[in-house]
C-alpha cells in the first residue's frame, strides 16, 4: 500500500524532503501557508521561490487547507521554524491520524520550555514518544534538491517506526541511517547550528582554516557534553547528525546558519543581518535556550555563550576571539589528569 506523507512547511528543507518521499514511492501533501507558493506547487511542480529551476515529482502536490494535508496521513512531517511549533501544532492536533508517524525536521530548541522539538509535539499534539521521530544530518536542502548524494539519521524511540521512516525515505540519493537516540540527533541538530554561526563568524573576518577547525572541534566537544547529560548516546555525535552536520552547516555558503554569522563577521549589525536574512536562522533564536539548557545541566558551553553575547547581548565578534582564547588552560579530553 502506498504511503502518504503530509509535509507540514512548504519551505526549502520541507519541499527538498517532500522530493526524497515521493521519489520513494509515497504520496505527497504539502501544507503551506502561502497561497503561491502552493499554487505553484499544486499547478507547475514547482517551488520557485525556494528552489527555483527544480521540477518536483508528480506525487507532490500542495495546499494552504491544513486539514486536507492531513486528512489519511501515514506520516505527518513537521518542517516549521522551531519558534511557531507550539502554536500550529495546538491548531493541528485533532487534525493528525492517530496511527501517524510523527517527524520533525526542525533543528532547534524552544524558547522559555528548553524543549526539544519531539517534546513539544508529544506534549502539544499529545502524541506517544513511539509515533514522534526526527530527521538530522548533512542534508543542505539545495544539494538534495537536486538529487547529490548524502547521507541521514533518522531517530525514534521505538525501532519499528525508525525503520518504517527509513523505509519511506530511502532512495538513490537518499540514504538514512536509522537509530533510537532521539535526544543525541535533536542536540546534534540544534548545537551545530550555533556552532556554524560562529564560525561564519570567524569567515567574515577573515579568520582561516586553523581557526575553523579549531570551533568546529570543540564545539563538537561542546554538543557532546550537553547531550550526554541529557542522557544521549555519545557515539550518536561521532555521526551524521553530529560531526556530519556540524562539518556540513559549518563549511557551506548554503548554510544560513553560517551566512548569518558570516555578515556579522564582516561588521553588519544584529538588526542588519536579520534584515538580510530571508528563512530562519534558527540558532539566532535558539541560542538561548541551548545555553540555559547547559547551565541547568552543568554543561560548560562557552562557543554558545559567546554567541549568545553577540547576537542579544551587543559583543563584538571580534572579542569573541579573545574571550575564548583566554579561558584557563585544561585537558582535551574528560577524565585526564
Amino acid at each position: 500500500m502506498t504511503t502518504r506523507a503530509a509535509i507540514m512547511g512548504s519551505g526549502s528543507w520541507g519541499t527538498a524532503f517532500a522530493m526524497v518521499l515521493a521519489d520513494a514511492g509515497s504520496d505527497v501533501m504539502v501544507w503551506g501557508r502561502d497561497e503561491s507558493v502552493a499554487t505553484d506547487i499544486a499547478e507547475r511542480h514547482r517551488n520557485e521561490t525556494f528552489h527555483p529551476g527544480i521540477a518536483l515529482p508528480e506525487r507532490v502536490r500542495a495546499t494552504t487547507n491544513a486539514a486536507e494535508a492531513l486528512a489519511g496521513a501515514d506520516l505527518v512531517v513537521l518542517a516549521l521554524p522551531a519558534q511557531v511549533l507550539r502554536t500550529n501544532l495546538d491548531r493541528w492536533r485533532m487534525l493528525i491520524p492517530t496511527e501517524a508517524v510523527v517527524v520533525s525536521l526542525i533543528k532547534g530548541i524552544e524558547i522559555n520550555t528548553t524543549r526539544r522539538m519531539s517534546e513539544v509535539i508529544c506534549e502539544v499534539a499529545q502524541v506517544p514518544t513511539d509515533r514522534v521521530a526526527v530527521v538530522s544530518g548533512p542534508n543542505l536542502a539545495r544539494e538534495i534538491a537536486e538529487r547529490q548524494p548524502t547521507a541521514t539519521t533518522v531517530a525514534c524511540v521505538d525501532a519499528t517506526s525508525a525503520q518504517r521512516l527509513q523505509d519511506a525515505c530511502t532512495t538513490d540519493y537518499f540514504r538514512p541511517y536509522w537509530t533510537t537516540d532521539v535526544v543525541g540527533t535533536e542536540i546534534g541538530g540544534a548545537v551545530k547550528n550555533v556552532i556554524a554561526l560562529a564560525n561564519g563568524m570567524a569567515v567574515g573576518m577573515g579568520l582561516g582554516e586553523n581557526t575553523q577547525a579549531s570551533l568546529m572541534t570543540r564545539g563538537l566537544a561542546e554538543m557532546s557534553r550537553l547531550g550526554m547529560a541529557l542522557g544521549a548516546d555519545p557515539l550518536t555525535f561521532q555521526g551524521l547528525a553530529g560531526v556530519g552536520d556540524l562539518v556540513a552547516t559549518c563549511q557551506s555558503p548554503l548554510s544560513r546558519n553560517r551566512t548569518f554569522g558570516e555578515n556579522l563577521g564582516q561588521g553588519r549589525s544584529v538588526a542588519e543581518t536579520i534584515a538580510l536574512t530571508k528563512q530562519t536562522c534558527e540558532a539566532y533564536k535558539s541560542c538561548q535556550p541551548i545555553l540555559e539548557l547547559g547551565r541547568a545541566h552543568g554543561v560548560d558551553m562557552p562557543i554558545t555563550e559567546q554567541v549568545v553575547a553577540v547576537l542579544h547581548h551587543g559583543r563584538s565578534p571580534r572579542e569573541i576571539g579573545s574571550a575564548l582564547m583566554s579561558r584557563h588552560t585544561k585537558p582535551e579530553l574528560a577524565g585526564e589528569s
